[in-house]
Parts: structure tokens; C-alpha cells; sequence
């Protein structure tokens, strides 16, 4: 006794490999919205913690390494008094920067904003 597919089940093509590592690092959790600071030009860790509400040191010293890791930014060293530390995107991690604004336009057409606490401003 043979069993036929169901009806369709032909037309579903398991998920690329590579299409998967790169939606599980860009969507991690925070990784968007450093991306998107860093594509701002916020270069410096102080910039990028506040350009990202919510984001705590340890979790933006995880990321930065793992973004570091990936090959996306760099991590330089300028040697001052005191000595910063600069984060740049590399040419794989500019390479993103359409990805992030279709998910802006995306997310501006279909995710409504969260309901304002009393008195506070209008907008983003």
C-alpha cells in the first residue's frame, strides 16, 4: 500500500541552511537595533547603548562581539587619552544596511506603534 503526499506538501522546500544562520544572527535579540545604530554612524559603545532604549552593558558587549565574530564590525582602538574604542560596519556588515530598511519599511506599515504612556509626546 502506497501513501500519497498531501496535497501540497510537494510545493514546501525545507529552510536553506544559509538562510537560517543569517535570520538567526540578524534576529537576534537587540542585533537589529545595534545594526541600525551603527548605521546611523553611532560608532562609540556609549552611542550605541544610548541609541537603544532597554539594552543593557552586558547585553550590548555580548552582541558586539558576536557581530565582532561574524565579521560584520570592527572593533578599533583609538589610542587617546582616555582610550576609546570605535565600532565600524566591514563591507559584509554594510552590506546589510537594505535588509534592516525593508524591515523599517515593513515594520512602519505593519506594526502599530505601543500605546503611549499618559502625557507623554506624540510620535516615534
Amino acid at each position: 500500500m502506497t501513501t500519497d503526499p498531501a496535497p501540497g506538501a510537494l510545493d514546501v522546500h525545507p529552510v536553506c541552511a544559509r538562510f537560517h544562520t543569517a535570520i538567526e544572527l540578524i534576529g537576534a535579540r537587540w542585533t537589529g537595533a545595534i545594526l541600525r545604530a551603527l548605521f546611523t554612524g553611532q560608532c562609540r559603545y556609549a552611542q550605541i547603548r544610548d541609541a537603544v532604549p532597554g539594552l543593557s552593558d552586558t547585553m550590548l558587549a555580548q552582541r558586539l562581539r558576536e557581530l565582532q565574530r561574524e565579521g560584520l564590525i570592527e572593533r578599533h582602538v583609538v589610542p587617546e587619552t582616555p582610550v576609546r574604542v570605535r565600532y565600524d560596519l566591514t563591507a559584509k556588515g554594510r552590506d546589510l544596511e537594505p535588509v534592516i530598511e525593508a524591515v523599517i519599511t515593513w515594520s512602519h506599515t505593519w506594526i502599530p506603534l505601543p500605546a503611549a504612556p499618559a502625557g507623554a509626546p506624540e510620535g516615534e
